[in-house]
């Protein structure tokens, strides 16, 4: 089976300038789908999920912007399964919401489009650090549950300045995006664990697809491989809605702290990561 991007259905590039054609053995696709169906599961109750697809994207050969932005076609349909999923609930109101997802997807279009020119020294050396912050305010906040507690930024506020801000730095780098915008309805907008987890859904979903829009444009995306995954991916995230929405704080708060602190870990083993020369590893 000949999967690519910029390839038609008998592995023929298109265009000029796409990308490199690969050849998948079924056994690699559906060790692909298996991926896509774990990460679904997670991603639906604390994120992460790109913990497993990317580094499985890029094992099966896929270029690397080609396995970022096939990633973001995938973790779509799961953001999406999991959004219909506690929307249908009542957790969430998309209704209520749809002003700040598109701002978020507004957002992460541009952190798409000036990924180029950040300074990824910096975020490789800060982000270890933030998630694993994150990790430990799960660990030590008393008192974390599904009930809403004090709310510290008005909803105008947050959507004017939180979501913005992780919307771009999903679109420009992604890693812990759904950890980031849990912490902030959280600690800012006062949610419960669970309500937390599917207004994050939603916003993720809208940061995923305007980055996905920009990696499609130009013609990043490996289409049959992460339409596969897709599907995997929805029924994955059906059930890691399910089992949160029936477990709540009891299941999130522990899964949402072992994958900031599994991603943490990622980064500062990754060879090009500055701090961990900086900490001898």
């Amino acid at each position: 089976m000949r999967i690519g991007p910029g390839c038609d259905g008998r592995g023929r590039s298109l265009r000029p300038g796409s990308s490199p054609m690969f050849d998948m053995a079924t056994e690699t696709v559906l060790l692909l789908v298996l991926a896509a169906f774990i990460a679904g599961f997670l991603d639906a109750i604390a994120g992460g999920g790109g913990l497993v697809t990317v580094p499985a994207l890029l094992l099966a050969g896929l270029p690397p912007v080609a396995a970022l932005a096939t990633n973001k076609l995938q973790s779509l349909f799961g953001a999406a399964s999991s959004v219909i999923a506690y929307a249908s609930k009542g957790h969430v109101d998309v209704r209520k919401q749809w002003r700040s997802a598109l701002i978020s997807g507004l957002a992460s279009v541009a952190g798409a489009l000036l990924a180029t020119v950040l300074p990824s020294d910096v975020l490789n050396v800060m982000l270890p650090l933030l998630l694993i912050g994150i990790a430990i305010y799960f660990v030590v906040k008393p008192n974390m549950s599904d009930v809403d507690r004090v709310q510290r930024m008005t909803p105008f506020m947050f959507g004017l300045t939180i979501v913005p801000l992780v919307g771009f730095y999903d679109g420009a780098f992604g890693p812990g995006t759904g950890s980031f915008f849990m912490l902030a309805f959280v600690s800012l907008a006062g949610f419960g664990v669970l309500k937390a987890t599917a207004h994050t859904k939603t916003l993720n979903f809208a940061s995923n697809f305007g980055a996905f829009l920009t990696f499609a444009l130009v013609g990043a995306v490996a289409w049959k491989i992460g339409l596969l995954m897709g599907m995997a991916q929805f029924t994955g995230a059906r059930l890691g809605a399910g089992l949160a929405m029936k477990k709540g704080a009891a299941v999130i708060k522990p899964l949402l702290v072992t994958i900031c602190i599994l991603l943490a870990a990622k980064l500062l083993m990754e060879d090009h990561n500055p701090l961990r020369a900086f900490i001898g590893l």
